[in-house]
């Protein structure tokens, strides 16, 4: 178990460190008059140095995001760490010895003491591989790497190393270095041979080092290069105290600025891929280490990407168009739940992989393969309906049976009557069957995953009540039912796509469903045409609540709270889609796609200008 560190130490640290010293090392810092530092702010783009750095007080701030704090929140938020891995980098620096609160059996210290030790023990590793690279018995190494696109320079910036023709030569190497057998076997570096002497784990490959987000190296991945080698075409670091392939994204460490930067995460193969991306200019590439993409990695990205409610990023998956390809893109259409940001999948139309993309057509490939990324739950649709005959009734039917539960896991509900429409237009079927076979889908039990557990829900919590914009969302449906002639025709005009709530949705559509606010008149009987039209025994008790709880104004309502209502309803619904045009036009290429381009650039602009116009209508509301 680990222990808290101790207040004192987390004290001293912060009193040894220098924080222009640790931000210089990211940012360039200028003088700034009376003893203060300026720069361009690490957190967001900007062209005028708004960062502003004081050694004095030992904390920064941004006056252009707001982001401010001392040299242990720096390094949170610029390496995206934990506060105690904040503050462990900085004693190291430092030279402290942090003390812990013991929280376990085994004192954290010796713990502590030991995952260090496996770092440094990997880092020797590092720089006596990568030295043996140049030499004579490594040249399958380099030809294998610059027939793959990748010069000596791509080859130090991975830190590529090769693994000599000896069976103890590293294993010498860290003994000269100070580490104990136990230390290298433990790291997995090393094993012991059937006679009982220690060996090198890897022999006669090509070596990536596999890094955290720290930066430290944890384990290395091996390729094999020689005929006469029988082991397997990869051999990575076996698990160690250090090294979790389940947890483990190659690449993580160049990526993870760039993913938290664009909200978007390219998750690739192998690691030449990953190689190939960066190079390319798809600099947010990861790749998995031996092992399928699962739960664990995926709260790393979420971790990188801020995958919450409020901001939701992208998550592409690339996989060769095989039979393989294909169903390693099903399993991640069932992780695709797990994420509240969107899914997509790129797949080449050569079913190369973009390292072999990027031999045969250059970078300018590898970025149009990202860009022609399509929705994984699209991609899904199409490989199960691929599978039957539509030309027959049997066909039909049999394919929408597979394919409605998959539009029945979507998280996101307003998507799901969408794509019950294009299913069926794909089908050729009416739309009531399609959307039977939906909402029966939706409406079955779970089936446990084959380990025994169920599967997280695949439905989003709700917003919070007390969330603002739900409290809008209340107000404006109390003023239908209460005050159906004064909000009348304003409260109409926003549809049910501007509720956020599940169940504030469900209300509206109840409210159109019983001929709109326009056409009711105030009373008992408005009330209940309107409970009558609710689906569901939740919607019909939401409305008796609605018709009697008080409107959160003093006195009566007129035009002007209505107005003020309304307009911050629909102001959430249209930053929202501003958001979305933005990271939208980011992604089109202006030169390649111009048509496309300039006519999403004015939509957003006519959007930006209609949501001010609302901003100012909001202005003085609750």
């Amino acid at each position: 178990m680990a222990g808290r560190i101790r207040d004192e130490d987390i004290t001293l640290v912060r009193e040894r460190t220098s924080i222009s010293d640790v931000i210089s090392e990211t940012v360039t810092l200028r003088s700034a008059g009376g003893g203060n530092l300026k720069g361009l702010c690490p957190f967001h783009d900007e062209k005028t140095p708004s960062f502003t750095v004081s050694p004095a007080r030992n904390v920064y701030f941004c006056h252009g995001c707001g982001a401010g704090g001392d040299a242990i929140k720096f390094l949170m938020d610029a390496e995206h760490l934990s506060f105690l891995e904040s503050v462990e980098r900085l004693a190291g620096r430092a030279g402290i010895q942090l003390r812990y609160t013991e929280a376990g059996p085994a004192p954290v210290r010796q713990q502590q003491g030991q995952k260090q030790r496996l770092v440094a023990a990997h880092a020797a590793a590092v720089e006596f591989y990568a030295g043996q690279l140049g030499a004579a018995g490594a040249r399958p190494a380099r030809e294998f790497l610059a027939q793959r696109g990748f010069d000596r320079a791509a080859a130090e910036r991975y830190g590529c190393g090769f693994a000599p023709d000896g069976w103890d030569l590293l294993t010498k190497h860290l003994r000269q270095r100070g580490f104990s057998a136990q230390e290298m076997i433990t790291a997995g570096l090393a094993r012991e041979s059937r006679s009982g002497s220690l060996i090198d784990r890897f022999r006669r490959r090509l070596l990536w080092p596999i890094r955290e987000l720290t930066g430290d190296v944890i384990g290395f991945g091996a390729r094999k290069l020689f005929d006469d080698d029988d082991g397997p075409k990869y051999l990575n670091t076996p698990e160690t105290p250090i090294y979790k392939k389940s947890h483990v994204l190659y690449g993580i460490d160049q990526a993870k600025r760039e993913i938290a930067k664009q909200g978007r995460a390219v998750i690739v193969e192998g690691y030449t891929d990953v190689m190939a991306c960066h190079m390319a200019g798809v600099p947010t590439a990861v790749a998995t280490c031996g092992t399928a993409f699962g739960a664990d990695h995926i709260g790393v990205l979420r971790r990188l990407l801020l995958d919450t409610d409020a901001v939701a990023g992208e998550i592409i998956f690339t996989f060769d168009g095989d039979a393989a390809g294909q169903k390693a893109a099903l399993r991640a259409f069932e992780d695709d739940q797990r994420f509240v940001g969107r899914t997509f999948i790129a797949v080449s139309p050569d079913n190369m992989d973009p390292c072999d993309l990027r031999l045969a057509k250059g970078d300018m490939a590898v970025r149009d393969l990202i860009a022609r990324r399509e929705p994984l739950v699209d991609f899904a649709l199409r490989h199960v309906l691929n599978r039957f005959d539509l030309d027959t009734v049997d066909g039909r039917v049999e394919a929408m049976r597979q394919a409605a539960p998959l539009v029945a896991k979507l998280k996101d509900r307003e998507k799901r009557p969408e794509y019950v429409r294009k299913l069926a237009g794909d089908l050729g079927m009416e739309i009531e069957p399609v959307q039977r076979a939906v909402l029966n889908a939706a409406a079955a039990p779970t089936k446990p995953t084959p380990g025994g557990t169920a599967p997280a829900p695949t439905r989003p919590a709700p917003p919070a009540v007390d969330n603002p914009q739900v409290m809008v969302e209340r107000e404006a449906l109390k003023l239908a039912l209460q005050e159906p002639v004064l909000a009348g025709p304003m409260f109409d005009a926003l549809g049910p796509e501007v509720y956020l709530h599940p169940m504030h949705h469900g209300v509206r559509e109840a409210i159109t469903e019983a001929g709109g606010a326009a056409s009711a008149a105030s009373g008992a009987v408005w009330i209940e045409r309107v409970r009558d039209a609710c689906t569901d025994l939740g919607g019909r008790a939401l409305v008796g609540e609605l018709a009697v709880e008080p409107l959160r104004i003093d006195g009566e309502p007129d035009p002007r709270y209505v107005s003020i209502t309304l307009a911050r309803l629909e102001w959430a619904s249209v930053t929202t889609r501003i958001r979305d045009l933005k990271s939208k036009v980011q992604r089109i290429n202006p030169v390649a796609n111009k048509d496309e381009y300039f006519a999403l650039f004015g939509e957003l602009l006519s959007l930006e200008q209609h949501a001010r116009a609302l901003r100012e209508q909001a202005a003085g509301g609750f």
